[in-house]
């Protein structure tokens, strides 16, 4: 959907004028902010974070086994590895029918820059996931072995007393097989990338899909808009993937990360008016065009629409938790 230039975006008197510098406001205030909550909350070195805030409940927000475990234990690893396999190969083919068929100029829009990082997770969640599994069914193979070998050498013979100690040392071997692979996971770069692309991709994804169906979609109907394929597909099917993995996978959801959601939303205002400063182009969307007269409405808007969009996904997140623990886990 280009847009036709409404005016020279290269000039200086577009951008010396009222309306930016309220735009501008709405749009880079948040980053500090956001930056000092990931420095207060997020960073394991900072010693006043780690006094000031929660102490303890600070410090589970990272957990390597967490990233290609499921919800429930019933669930073995390998259907949240297909399931992100299927994701990433349907998302990604689906982007590159996009450019083949739209080119490029495409990737101007917001909801394929959420698009791009939905793929990004699905292809990470899939590597995680294959070296989160392969140990798995590694250690769960040589443990079955291992009692297969005990109860052919012991027979039917079934003390009577109970040998604690061998016991306990067998509860130790496993869980120092398992704490090994908690500790590579939790150090791992890699699974921190992947929680944070969880947390941002999720407000992303609700931000552009709410804006799209409920804001963009009835204006284009108005203008007797053609909807394709691609279109419904760009703005939908990530959120159906990205929701069948929440409902599969055992991440959590802080408040506090929706910081990163804040950034990368700045970071791509922050592209546009780049470009537009330096070539006089359409506007992806047209509340960004700063020429607008309630162009600072639309921003504000837009910026205050994060909150309700994270806390939606929070909910979907609480009610799965609800869920998991009034049916299952009880």
């Amino acid at each position: 959907m280009s847009l036709l230039v409404t005016s020279d975006t290269t000039t200086l008197s577009y951008w010396l004028n009222w309306r930016v510098f309220l735009c501008s406001v709405w749009v880079l205030a948040p980053i500090p902010f956001a930056v000092y909550i990931l420095w207060k909350y997020e960073c394991p070195d900072n010693s006043k974070s780690v006094k000031n805030c929660h102490k303890e409940h600070e410090r589970i927000f990272w957990h390597g086994d967490e990233t290609w475990k499921p919800c429930l234990k019933q669930i073995h690893p390998l259907w949240l590895l297909a399931f992100r396999l299927v994701g990433f190969f349907i998302l990604s083919a689906t982007l590159i029918a996009d450019l083949v068929v739209h080119g490029f100029d495409i990737l101007l829009y917001y909801t394929q820059w959420t698009f791009v990082l939905v793929t990004i997770y699905f292809g990470i969640g899939s590597i995680i996931s294959i070296c989160g599994c392969y140990p798995h069914c590694k250690i769960a193979t040589a443990l079955n072995a291992h009692h297969a070998q005990m109860d052919t050498e012991n027979g039917l013979f079934i003390p009577l007393s109970f040998d604690g100690a061998s016991l306990e040392v067998r509860r130790n071997e496993k869980s120092s097989i398992y704490d090994l692979g908690k500790l590579e996971f939790a150090n791992s770069r890699l699974s921190q990338i992947f929680q944070v692309i969880f947390q941002m991709s999720a407000g992303a994804v609700m931000l552009t899909d709410c804006v799209y169906w409920f804001i963009i979609f009835p204006f284009l109907t108005l203008k007797d808009y053609d909807m394709n394929v691609l279109t419904v597909l760009t703005h939908s099917i990530n959120l159906v993937v990205l929701l069948g993995d929440t409902a599969l996978n055992s991440l959590r959801f802080p408040w506090f990360r929706i910081s990163y959601f804040i950034m990368f939303t700045g970071v791509y205002v922050i592209f546009q008016w780049i470009i537009h400063a330096s070539l006089s182009l359409w506007w992806p969307y047209p509340f960004l065009d700063l020429s607008a007269t309630f162009a600072p409405v639309w921003y504000l808007s837009v910026a205050l629409m994060h909150l309700p969009c994270y806390a939606l996904y929070a909910l979907i997140m609480g009610l799965k938790r609800y869920i998991l623990y009034r049916w299952f886990l009880q």
